[in-house]
């Protein structure tokens, strides 16, 4: 009853923390920030001097005395104080000053972690000013945000591909039947680009470059027609600038690691999968969400090896955010759902 009397004067958050993006879901208002996850500090003092979009953009261009760094590593923290400031920074900026309450904070997270890293981002959302923390699994979480009907005794399939993890579970009765979670996903396919292009062109790429060649002519599976684009670039021979034209079959190439990895633990899940439920994803098919989503042709890749229908979500990226914000307005489902805990 005390808990219900807070929530009128505190704005319920549902936060997704991820490698690459953090999106913060306010009750009421729907999703409010949609940032990187990129903190920028001071060298030597850990003084936070941009967050966000605004550090994002000095990734690879920062002078000596300024680091720009992400926190988030394959899913969990990497770096406690620097991801509790960007958690901070985040609440203070979506929390209604007038509340006169802490929010209440929901928090997704891989569903592989351990319970030292589920604490870490506890203690880290109870130190940037939530006054209740719960967890909730990612998959769980995109699964309702892209309108499965999760509590229902019938075999619900969600790929979420983010940054630094790939999570596939398979969902009925509220809870999580199987689940598999891999630490390849955005990264390790970016990763697997600047790889690439050092070993067959003897080219230094940045963070920031290799995931604009991924988003632009990136794919999973041939493309109608084959584009090319332009890459700039060190030479590591000569040490200087230069600029050369890449072919989406040499990126395609350069990402078959990273992809059939994914594949094979969506495979592993399947093989893993009741008998009962398997019949039901005949029809129903899986579902995936995530900024991997967005690679071309993923979905038919998946489709032609599982045998599935395979529906990418409407919108991938929010999908988990979205899901944090549907369980804000069920408590007693959260409760099911979500580990807790208090801290008045």
């Amino acid at each position: 009853m005390f808990s219900k009397i807070l929530g009128y004067f505190s704005s319920d958050i549902g936060i997704d923390l991820g490698t690459a993006n953090t999106l913060v879901y306010v009750k009421e208002r729907g999703i409010v920030l949609q940032e990187p996850s990129v903190v920028a500090i001071q060298a030597g003092s850990n003084r936070v001097l941009a967050v966000g979009s605004e550090a994002k953009r000095m990734l690879g261009r920062t002078p000596g005395s300024i680091i720009a760094v992400r926190p988030m590593k394959s899913g969990v923290i990497a770096d406690f104080e620097i991801t509790e400031a960007m958690l901070r920074y985040f609440i203070h900026k979506v929390h209604d000053r007038k509340k006169l309450v802490r929010p209440r904070v929901i928090v997704a997270v891989p569903s592989g972690i351990t319970e030292v890293e589920k604490r870490a981002v506890k203690d880290s959302a109870t130190h940037a000013g939530a006054r209740e923390v719960y967890l909730i699994e990612e998959p769980m979480a995109a699964a309702i945000g892209v309108g499965l009907p999760v509590q229902e005794p019938a075999g619900n399939m969600i790929v979420d591909i983010g940054g630094g993890t790939t999570e596939v579970a398979l969902i009925s009765l509220a809870g999580v039947v199987f689940s598999r979670s891999v630490r390849v996903g955005g990264d390790e396919m970016d990763e697997a680009i600047i790889q690439y292009m050092k070993r067959v062109y003897n080219l230094a790429i940045g963070e920031r470059t290799a995931e604009e060649i991924k988003i632009s002519i990136g794919s999973a599976h041939g493309w109608d027609e084959e584009v090319t684009m332009e890459v700039k670039g060190r030479d590591l021979v000569a040490g200087l600038p230069k600029t050369l034209s890449v072919t989406s079959e040499e990126i395609r190439e350069a990402l078959a690691e990273p992809v059939s990895t994914i594949v094979d633990t969506i495979r592993i899940t399947l093989e893993r999968c009741p008998a009962e439920l398997s019949a039901d994803l005949v029809d129903r098919g899986l579902i995936i969400a995530g900024g991997g989503a967005l690679l071309h042709g993923l979905d038919k890749l998946v489709a032609e090896q599982t045998g599935l229908p395979v529906h990418v979500a409407d919108d991938p990226l929010s999908a988990v955010a979205e899901g944090t914000g549907v369980v804000l307005h069920e408590l007693n489902f959260l409760r099911k759902v979500a580990s807790p805990d208090r801290s008045y």
